[in-house]
């Protein structure tokens, strides 16, 4: 009970601390809050870790033999790997398709795609059974796996975005050659990046093509692969919304107001190219009907297609809603919300046995999802103020954002 208690205090305080940079509402005390809340948050994670790696899984996770995979799966890693998903479109847009007004956007999309990877990496090896052997499926090849062949692409996107990120860290230490010599590799890498990214982010929707008996209806489909990678490319271009809303608002630099709102209507258009194909899915299915079941499950798929998936295509298909930051905001996080929702229904949620619930997470679990996110978030202000990730010119000063704030719109 204290555990639960620490963690909705913890969660409660995150989101008034979100708010407060959201309605410029900073009061004086808001740091020490801040660092207060993020030292209690990690002072969980690690005791979380410590008994981990002493006690075992089964000593600070849910998990069972009816349900293997629990929160850390379900939403640090299917949904963590999704919300990167916007380093491959941003990098694909710029490089490959030559829009260069996105480049603004490249650099910080990529750290925060990075980032986002490098933590599902950390989240796997927490959560494996045995840790230490990870590097087996790098030796030991099973091309009949879909597991195996989502390893590899993991490992080589990661590489992937670690080149592309690199030149913001050889620019820093001034080295010219080796930064001339990554340029030079640019596009043969960002081809590399597009192709991994799609062959991963889809696997993930493979991976529950073998239990078409468990998972349920409502989920289950031969074009899982396809609503992973649809909804992946939605989600990622929302989370570099949100990422530049806030980078913005606490960095004190311009938003590039005219990009979000683009970015905000091609989200809109997947969205709808989403529900098109998933409903008509369930029409040729005749899964349907269960719609009208009012179980747990039908009630989460709803939520789930109606709150974070038709609600912000709607919202974010009018210009006046993607011309007013906060509204544009608030779509793109639903958005996110529903990625998250999504990737753990299909886990978790569509994989509970005769419609009841066989795994709830434990307290620490989210406590150390909690420290992922803010590890990251922490990691990426101090890279965006060490390092060269933002241009040194905006395409928009910072007066005139404070102006749109006042008014809540942003400038055309």
């Amino acid at each position: 009970m204290i555990g639960w208690i620490f963690i909705v205090v913890c969660t409660l305080s995150l989101i008034g601390i979100s708010l407060c940079v959201v309605y410029d509402k900073r009061p004086r005390f808001l740091r020490h809050v801040t660092a207060i809340t993020i030292l209690c948050i990690w002072a969980a994670a690690l005791w979380t870790l410590i008994r981990r790696f002493s006690e075992g899984l089964g000593a600070v996770a849910g998990v069972n033999d009816l349900a293997p995979w629990g929160l850390w799966i379900g939403a640090d890693v299917f949904a963590g790997v999704a919300l990167a998903a916007g380093g491959f479109v941003i990098a694909a847009t710029v490089h490959i398709f030559r829009i260069e007004r996105f480049k603004p956007i490249l650099r910080p999309t990529v750290l925060t795609a990075f980032l986002g990877y490098v933590l599902v990496a950390v989240a796997l090896f927490i959560d494996i059974g045995r840790p230490l052997s990870w590097w087996h499926p790098l030796v030991m090849w099973q091309g009949h796996s879909i597991m195996f062949e989502v390893t590899w692409c993991v490992v080589l996107y990661s590489t992937v975005l670690a080149i592309e990120i690199s030149p913001v860290v050889l620019e820093r230490l001034g080295l010219t050659r080796l930064l001339r010599l990554v340029k030079a590799t640019t596009i043969p890498v960002v081809i590399a990046g597009v192709i991994l990214s799609t062959m991963h982010q889809s696997s993930l929707g493979s991976l529950y093509l073998i239990v078409p008996g468990k998972l349920y209806p409502l989920w289950y489909s031969p074009l899982l692969p396809v609503f992973f990678l649809i909804s992946a490319v939605a989600a990622g271009m929302c989370v570099v919304i949100v990422e530049s809303f806030f980078s913005a608002k606490i960095l004190k630099r311009g938003l590039e107001s005219s990009l979000m709102a683009a970015l905000g209507k091609a989200a809109s258009f997947i969205l709808f190219l989403y529900l098109l194909i998933k409903f008509s899915d369930l029409a040729a299915s005749g899964a349907w009907d269960l719609l009208y079941e009012r179980n747990l499950q039908s009630n989460m798929f709803l939520l789930e297609m109606l709150g974070g998936v038709a609600l912000p295509a709607i919202l974010l298909s009018f210009q006046r809603i993607r011309n007013r930051e906060k509204f544009l905001l608030s779509a793109s996080l639903l958005v996110m919300a529903g990625i998250v929702l999504n990737r753990i229904n299909v886990s978790w949620i569509g994989m509970s046995v005769h419609d009841q619930l066989n795994y709830y997470p434990t307290w620490m679990e989210i406590a150390l999802s909690l420290g992922f996110i803010t590890a990251g978030t922490i990691i990426f202000f101090l890279a965006v103020h060490y390092l060269p990730v933002f241009p040194k010119t905006e395409e928009e000063p910072p007066e005139a954002i404070s102006a749109g704030s006042k008014t809540g719109l942003m400038p055309a």
